[in-house]
C-alpha cells in the first residue's frame, strides 16, 4: 500500500500540490507558535501589561491549527475526488473500504514526511524574527530567547499528521460508503448526492456558531474579540459542509445578469458551476474563508477604534492598544498567507483537472475564445459567491463582538480596506482560475482526450 500511495503522488503531482502546501503551512505555523511557547519556559517572566509568550503562542496557535484543519480537509477532499476513479477501481478488484482508507492515510503520511523539514526551517526562522519584533515592541521581556529543542518541530509534524488523518476519514468516505459498482459509476458521472451525515453536521455547526455568537455578546471586549475569530471559523465549517446546497442557489441568482450580458459563455459557465456542486463548493470555500478572516480582523480593529470615541476605559484601551493592534496585524498576515497560498493551489488544481473537459468542448465546436470567456464568467461568479459568503460570515461574528462595546451595535469597516480585500480575493481567483485555465485550453484537443497530454 505504501508503494501504491507513493505512486499516486508521483503520477499526480498537481493533485497533491494543494495538500502539500496546506500541510507545509500547518507545520510552519505550529512550529513557529510552538517555539514561542517553548521560549516562555526559558525566558524571563512577563512584566505587568505584557501578554507573555505563552499567551501569544497559545492564542495564535489555536487559530492556526483550526485554520489548518479547515484547509487540509478541503485540499485532501479535492485530492481524493481526483483519484475517485482509481480508488473505485480498487474497490471493484476486492479492495475493502478499510484498505482504501489506509491508502489515503499513507498518502497523507508521505506528504507530511516530505514537507516537514522545510516547514520546520521556515517555522524556526519565523519564530526568531517574531520574537525579536515582540521584544522591540516591549510585548515580551528583554532577554527572551528561543531554546534549542526539537519538541516544537516534532509536535508540529505530529499535529499535522493527526490533522491529515482526521481529514482522511472525512475525505475518503464518499468512495468507501457505497458499493464498488456505484463508486465506479460516480467516478464517471460525478457524485451529485450529499452524504446523509454532511447536511446534519453542517446544520449542527451552524447552530454551534450561532450559540457561540450569542455567548460572545455576553463577554467583556478583551475576550469577545478572540471569540469572534473562533466563531468565524465555526461558521465557515458550516459553510464548507453545506456548500453544495447553498452555493448552487447563490450562483443561480448571481448568474442571471451574467447570462444576460454574455448569453453563450455565461450560460455555459452557469451550467458548469451548478452541475458540479462539490467542485463549485471546493472553489468557493477557500475564497470565503480568506474573505471572512480578513474582514473579521479588519472590522474588529475598526469597530474598536470607533467605540473608543464614545468611551475611554482601561478595558477598552487594552483591546485597542498599539501592541494589541500590531499582534492582530501579524496574525492576519500569517493567516492570509496561509489562506492565500492554499486558495491559489486549490483553484489552480481544480481548473487544471478540467483539461479533458475543455478538450471535449473544443472537439464539439467551442473556440478557445469562447472557452476563455466561459472561464472569465466562472471566475466572476465564483469570486462573487466567495466574497459575499465570507463577508456575511464576518458580519455576523463581528456583530456579536460590537454589541459588547459602547456606541453603535453595528460593526465598522473601512470601505477602502474592504475594497482591498475584495480586490485581493479577485486577484487570487484570477491567478488560480484564469491563468491555469488558459494553459489548460492550449494544445491539441485530440491528444488531451486520448490521454496523451496532462
Amino acid at each position: 500500500m505504501l508503494r501504491l500511495a507513493f505512486g499516486q503522488i508521483r503520477t499526480r503531482p498537481a493533485t497533491f500540490a494543494g495538500l502539500a502546501m496546506a500541510l507545509f503551512m500547518a507545520v510552519t505555523a505550529i512550529t513557529l507558535f510552538g517555539s514561542l511557547i517553548a521560549a516562555s519556559v526559558v525566558s524571563p517572566p512577563a512584566h505587568a501589561g505584557q501578554p507573555g509568550l505563552a499567551i501569544i503562542g497559545g492564542a495564535f496557535g489555536e487559530i492556526a491549527v483550526l485554520v489548518a484543519l479547515f484547509v487540509v480537509v478541503n485540499t485532501l477532499g479535492f485530492a481524493i475526488r481526483q483519484q475517485h476513479r482509481d480508488l473505485a477501481l480498487l474497490r471493484t478488484v476486492a479492495a475493502t473500504p478499510r484498505q482504501v482508507r489506509g491508502l489515503v492515510r499513507r498518502q497523507v503520511l508521505i506528504v507530511v514526511f516530505l514537507v516537514s523539514p522545510a516547514g520546520w526551517t521556515a517555522g524556526m526562522l519565523g519564530a526568531h524574527r517574531l520574537l525579536g519584533a515582540l521584544v522591540d515592541r516591549d510585548l515580551v521581556p528583554a532577554g527572551s530567547r528561543i531554546p534549542f529543542t526539537p519538541v516544537p518541530a516534532a509536535a508540529a509534524s505530529v499535529i499535522a499528521l493527526l490533522l491529515g488523518m482526521l481529514s482522511a476519514v472525512v475525505a475518503a468516505r464518499p468512495v468507501c460508503r457505497v458499493a464498488p459498482a456505484v463508486a465506479l459509476g460516480e467516478s464517471v458521472g460525478g457524485d451529485r448526492r450529499i452524504g446523509p451525515i454532511r447536511t446534519p453536521a453542517g446544520f449542527l455547526a451552524l447552530a454551534g456558531g450561532g450559540a457561540l455568537c450569542l455567548a460572545i455578546a455576553r463577554q467583556p471586549p478583551d475576550k469577545a474579540g478572540q471569540g469572534a475569530l473562533l466563531a468565524t471559523l465555526v461558521l465557515m465549517v458550516a459553510v464548507a459542509l453545506l456548500g453544495p446546497l447553498f452555493t448552487v442557489a447563490v450562483v443561480t441568482v448571481l448568474g442571471l445578469p451574467v447570462r444576460v450580458v454574455a448569453p453563450r459563455s455565461g450560460r455555459l459557465a452557469d451550467a458548469n458551476l451548478r452541475g458540479y456542486a462539490a467542485r463549485l463548493s471546493s472553489a468557493v470555500v477557500p475564497l470565503a474563508l480568506l474573505t471572512a478572516l480578513a474582514c473579521a480582523f479588519l472590522s474588529l480593529g475598526d469597530t474598536v477604534r470607533d467605540a473608543a470615541h464614545h468611551l475611554s476605559g482601561t478595558e477598552l484601551t487594552s483591546v485597542n492598544s498599539a501592541g494589541d493592534v500590531w499582534l492582530r496585524q501579524v496574525e492576519l498576515i500569517i493567516l492570509v498567507c496561509f489562506g492565500g497560498v492554499s486558495t491559489v493551489n486549490t483553484l489552480a488544481a481544480l481548473t487544471a483537472a478540467r483539461r479533458r473537459e475543455f478538450a471535449l468542448l473544443t472537439l464539439v465546436g467551442a473556440t478557445r475564445r469562447q472557452l476563455a470567456s466561459m472561464l472569465c464568467a466562472e471566475c466572476l461568479l465564483i469570486t462573487a459567491v466567495g466574497t459575499l459568503t465570507g463577508t456575511a460570515v464576518a458580519g455576523v461574528t463581528v456583530s456579536s463582538f460590537s454589541v459588547t462595546l459602547p456606541g453603535s451595535p453595528l460593526p465598522s469597516m473601512d470601505p477602502a480596506g474592504y475594497g482591498s480585500i475584495a480586490a485581493g480575493v479577485a486577484a487570487l481567483a484570477a491567478l488560480g482560475i484564469l491563468l491555469t485555465g488558459l494553459r489548460a485550453i492550449s494544445g491539441p484537443a485530440t491528444e488531451t482526450v486520448a490521454g496523451q497530454r496532462g
